[in-house]
């Protein structure tokens, strides 16, 4: 990748890019919906009729998933159907892994929502780990939160808690109080949104008054999708990762894993629903002002020496145990 692409960010607090999105095929999609409030749609302050297609919450989970290569994905045997493997280009980056007591692969801080901060973490009977971040803590119960002790302590043991952030609301450690907000956010939207309603019947050639509470009958449902223009956010707060003080090659390391969380969900992670598969039209960088982003295959390429620069050759991965 290109050193000069890093020499055009400084002196810019965020990287701002906006990708217009299209239906993969026709021109419907389905957005996400929420049990209590169905589809998330608003009006634009210009009046425009708008739909959240993914909230920053559901983005931050996609980011992160595109980043771990499961069976389908690698072609691996059936062993690694439920544990898979991290993408190539991160391999060697800090994270923590979770077993069982028996040595089971269970999950690991990558995949939990909540990173560190995960029950299967911090909740263990094991109590090994959670001494060990108390001890790295300690010092913090009272003032103010020293955010490059903080951040060295993420880097040592989830490095991706520092782009997607992290709360660890447990008082036992620094009083509840460590936190550190997302240096990297991303949400999707349509503009001019339609709506497009249609339906179906689930047929019972066999008994079609039967009882459709247990699955028998005819039973008719109605379905909504949606027209639009699609845009995707992405904003990489690069004075936050300056702020955290760990060096050049760490702020190269998280930006560089940024821009291939963003490459690699563009071109595998579009596949949103079952109903809204997408694919890209148009990447615009709103700021700072330049051409355009390091390729996919250019950041693959770079990644590795970077990870390797950060950590050496030895192991990060810290393993633990969970127990119920």
């Amino acid at each position: 990748m290109n050193p000069e692409f890093f020499k055009s960010l400084d002196g810019n607090p965020r990287l701002l890019v906006e990708v217009e999105l299209q239906p993969l095929q026709g021109t419907r999609f389905q957005p996400t919906g929420f049990p209590d409030l169905g589809a998330a749609e608003y009006k634009a302050a210009d009046g425009s009729d708008m739909l959240l297609l993914e909230s920053a919450q559901s983005m931050a989970n996609r980011l992160e998933a595109v980043c771990w290569q499961h069976a389908s994905v690698n072609g691996g045997d059936s062993e690694s159907t439920n544990q898979g493997t991290l993408a190539t280009p991160l391999e060697g980056i800090s994270f923590i892994e979770v077993l069982t007591p028996e040595g089971k692969y269970l999950t690991n801080s990558i995949l939990e929502s909540h990173r560190l901060n995960s029950p299967y973490i911090l909740e263990s009977k094991d109590k090994s780990f959670f001494n060990e971040l108390k001890e790295a803590f300690r010092g913090m119960e009272g003032g103010r939160i020293e955010l490059q002790v903080l951040a060295s302590v993420l880097a040592r043991y989830d490095v991706n808690s520092l782009l997607h952030g992290v709360f660890l609301a447990k008082k036992e450690l620094a009083g509840g109080r460590l936190r550190i907000p997302r240096a990297l956010s991303a949400f999707i939207e349509a503009r001019n949104v339609r709506l497009v309603n249609s339906g179906g019947i689930k047929l019972d050639k066999i008994a079609p008054r039967g009882d459709s509470k247990k699955g028998f009958g005819h039973i008719p449902f109605h379905r909504s999708e949606y027209t639009g223009d699609i845009t995707a956010y992405f904003n990489l707060d690069l004075a936050q990762i300056r702020g955290y003080r760990l060096g050049s090659s760490m702020e190269m390391l998280l930006i560089s894993m940024a821009l291939f969380k963003i490459q690699r969900f563009l071109k595998w992670g579009l596949r949103l629903r079952t109903a809204c598969d997408l694919e890209v039209k148009e990447i615009l960088i709103k700021r700072p002002e330049l051409q355009k982003l390091p390729s996919l295959q250019d950041i693959e390429a770079y990644l590795p020496a970077l990870v390797r620069e950060v950590y050496g050759d030895e192991n990060p991965v810290k393993t633990v145990y969970y127990k119920k």
